[in-house]
């Protein structure tokens, strides 16, 4: 058996595994509500046994929706969705400041037997209206292995800046705030998933608090569900080239939170600030294995040296 694809024109895109489980469904729908950030999103994300690991709209922050691409502070504008940071003056509701990613279109799609991908383009526009950049971002389902119990997805972007001047990028963290450089591709857990277990290469389990800042390869997060007697495993890792001094336009950090809200983000402005010139690119690579049962160490490693690039 194979994947199996569902498009809802204006709507979604959808990915059913070999064994019935809708595992993706990816929203390019404009959100009705303009405060948290218009911007498609992957929600409902499951594991191969059902179990959704991805939140949407929690209580405590409604713009976090599943797994997105987002900027919490690009140029003065707000990508993120709901306050924006501001220094000195802490989080303040600025309506003004929210900006949006337009869904332009879909490029190149290709359906395999185990293997579902597709280019779509999009258009980062600020408040008043105005596009900034363009986006090419490209996601891929692969890697479906029932004996494993995982799947894996693949999410790029390619960001070029349409304007006469420099976008800025950065975070809470370089507008004052401690320890809060948010940004990037940002995974919002399910509620269930608070106080989750936090794993990386390193020997020790330092906990999300000690790795909050931190670089590295990859890092995982293992929870148990409510309801159902069982553990999931999400795996987030860098493409080589994420890491690689001479060819990333910036450094990668871990945002992660265990508690009070799980969350994990591949932020590129955590301690500082980048530029990206007039007509000038980034890309990055990401990949984000979705499993069930509580992975440790070992077997997380084994399983990402068994997914080549």
């Amino acid at each position: 058996m194979s994947l199996r694809v569902s498009h809802v024109h204006g709507e979604h895109l959808a990915v059913e595994a070999p064994n019935g489980t809708e595992i993706l469904r990816y929203v390019y729908r404009p959100d009705p509500d303009p405060f948290e950030s218009r911007k498609p999103y992957a929600h409902p994300v499951r594991t191969l046994a059902g179990r959704t690991v991805t939140g949407y709209r929690p209580n405590d922050h409604r713009w976090h929706k599943g797994l997105q691409m987002t900027a919490s502070h690009l140029s003065g504008q707000n990508f993120w969705g709901g306050n924006s940071y501001v220094r000195g003056r802490g989080y303040l509701a600025l309506p003004d400041r929210v900006g949006s990613m337009r869904h332009d279109g879909f490029g190149a799609v290709t359906v395999e037997d185990r293997r579902f991908g597709f280019t779509e383009e999009l258009t980062w526009v600020e408040n008043g209206g105005r596009e900034w950049a363009r986006e090419v971002r490209g996601i891929a389902v692969h890697s479906v292995d029932e004996e494993a119990g995982s799947w894996a997805l693949d999410w790029s972007i390619r960001l070029t800046n349409i304007l006469a001047k420099p976008l800025v990028f950065g975070s809470p963290t370089t507008a004052g705030r401690e320890l809060a450089g948010y940004t990037g591709l940002q995974w919002r857990g399910p509620r269930d998933f608070t106080g989750g277990r936090v794993l990386t290469p390193g020997a020790e389990d330092a906990g999300a608090g000690k790795l909050m800042g931190s670089q590295g390869p990859w890092l995982a997060f293992t929870a148990e569900h409510d309801e159902v007697d069982g553990h999931s495993t999400l795996v987030f890792a860098h493409a080589p080239e994420n890491l690689d001094e001479t060819s990333a336009i910036h450094e990668s950090h871990w945002f992660v939170r265990s508690a009070p809200v799980p969350t994990v983000a591949f932020s590129w402005a955590f301690f500082e600030e980048f530029t990206l010139e007039p007509g000038e690119s980034f890309d990055y690579r990401y990949r984000v294995v979705i499993a069930d049962g509580a992975w440790d160490r070992d077997r997380i490693a084994a399983h990402l040296e068994a997914l080549p690039w």
